[in-house]
């Protein structure tokens, strides 16, 4: 491709010379060039091959270059590269249409985004005027962006060097049955006391004063902590007793990734506002949204909504994300991530951990699962500390270079390594990935205490 360069060397120089890294320290990275990918794999300019085990950012749902998501967005762009939002457009409208359907009950309009930061954004904003109100709940343990508010509303110590933040977010814990901070021994007592908690916040915070609660539907970044049943259900009751917006990230967990379109399915819950990107169409073009329900929409239909993208609905990425869900059905990518979560993921997994000292727990669904690693199963030390980072954060960081130099690309944060592979990996791929996770976790096995 013409002005392009085609040489390793030459790429990662001009990285180094020119490019500026998020969340890192600029002279302590060195990023490795990548020359092209296909399927579940990503190939360097040395020809060295990688089984993704991350999906690059838990983005790549439908696999690199899927030929007909591909031949898409150049039919896209023969035919209408860009029109600013303010009109209606062929590939926005029909983007809304297929994502409202797929929804749960009246969430039938879309604000298009470019990203999830920015969905996270006017989610709270939509709230905030819908209710009147100004305060929001967020977990502890949570990843929301790292734009101004989505940063605040981030619960993580990614959000520390941005404080003070965006006035108004109260912290909560969300049920976490393997580091309980409830002291519960059982899912049903870590619910009951985890809605208790919120609950007893909420009172104390007033309620009149609360505008949304915003959780992700399964924790992320931070985990993949998946609520026990009848969770998700009470913060619905909770938000519906003091007339609070319930709102659910589902950046992450959207779209295949916990083997439903969206994960608040597997619990039949409604919220009243979701927001997506990633997995919508791969990231094969930015996009993100929220998706509104009746009632919220109803507030600006005679008052102006205050909020707007250039990029809203762009007709690349939103002909990206009609190609995308219809292959997603004609190839029943949704059904294939269930049935890789439960027949294959689930039980490798915990066969592996049977064999590890290292392993503490596994936990998942779909093709979002987390192996988490301690010193001491019997006193659940994490292998390396909360926030742990240089000579502290190394057994983890040896981990991850055994994989690599096994060709597998981890996704490693905290004491985890977490399972997440594209939506359309194959049974047979899986269990490679595995394999090699089993041999590099003799790495972390050196460090148990006991």
């Amino acid at each position: 491709m013409y002005g392009i360069p085609t040489d390793g060397s030459i790429v990662k120089a001009l990285d180094r010379a020119h490019v500026f890294h998020s969340w890192s320290a600029q002279a302590q990275i060195d990023p490795l060039p990548i020359a092209g990918a296909s399927g579940s794999y990503f190939t360097d300019y040395a020809g060295k091959r990688y089984l993704d085990f991350s999906s690059q950012l838990v983005n790549v749902n439908i696999g690199y270059q899927h030929p007909k998501l591909v031949a898409a967005i150049a039919e896209q762009a023969a035919r209408l590269c860009t029109i600013q939002p303010s009109f209606a457009n062929d590939a926005r409208s029909e983007a809304a249409r297929l994502i409202t359907e797929l929804a749960p009950g009246d969430l039938n309009r879309v604000f298009f985004t470019n990203g999830g930061a920015e969905a996270t954004e006017n989610a709270l904003r939509m709230a905030r005027l819908h209710t009147g109100r100004f305060k929001v709940f967020a977990a502890h343990r949570s990843y929301h962006g790292a734009t101004a508010g989505a940063i605040a509303m981030t619960g993580e110590p990614r959000r520390w060097a941005s404080e003070p933040g965006m006035p108004g977010v109260i912290r909560f814990f969300g049920p976490y049955l393997y580091r309980s901070a409830f002291y519960a021994s059982t899912p049903e007592e870590e619910c009951e006391r985890a809605l208790q908690h919120l609950r007893d916040l909420i009172v104390f915070e007033g309620p009149a004063s609360v505008a949304a609660i915003i959780l992700e539907s399964v924790v992320g970044t931070n985990g993949v902590l998946v609520p026990p049943p009848g969770y998700l259900a009470g913060v619905r009751a909770l938000c519906d007793e003091f007339g609070i917006v319930m709102i659910a990230d589902e950046v992450m967990a959207g779209f295949g990734r916990c083997g439903e379109w969206f994960a608040v399915d597997h619990w039949d819950v409604t919220p009243d506002l979701i927001t997506f990107a990633k997995g919508v169409n791969s990231g094969y073009v930015p996009l993100g949204g929220v998706l509104i329900n009746d009632a919220i929409n109803e507030t600006f239909q005679s008052r102006v909504y205050p909020g707007g993208l250039t990029y809203s609905g762009h007709p690349l990425a939103c002909g990206s994300a009609v190609a995308s869900i219809n292959i997603f059905k004609d190839e029943r990518i949704v059904e294939h991530a269930r049935e890789l979560g439960t027949d294959v993921i689930g039980p490798e997994l915990t066969k592996l951990a049977e064999n590890h000292p290292s392993v503490g727990e596994v936990r998942g669904l779909g093709v979002f699962w987390a192996v988490e690693l301690v010193r001491d199963q019997r006193t659940r030390e994490p292998l390396v500390p909360f926030n742990a980072s240089g000579p502290d954060a190394a057994p983890m960081g040896e981990f991850a270079a055994a994989c690599k130099q096994r060709g597998l690309w981890p996704m490693v944060a905290g004491n985890r390594t977490h399972v997440v592979p594209p939506c359309t990996t194959s049974a047979d791929e899986i269990r490679e990935g595995i394999a090699i996770l089993d041999e590099a976790l003799e790495v972390t096995d050196r460090y148990c205490t006991a």
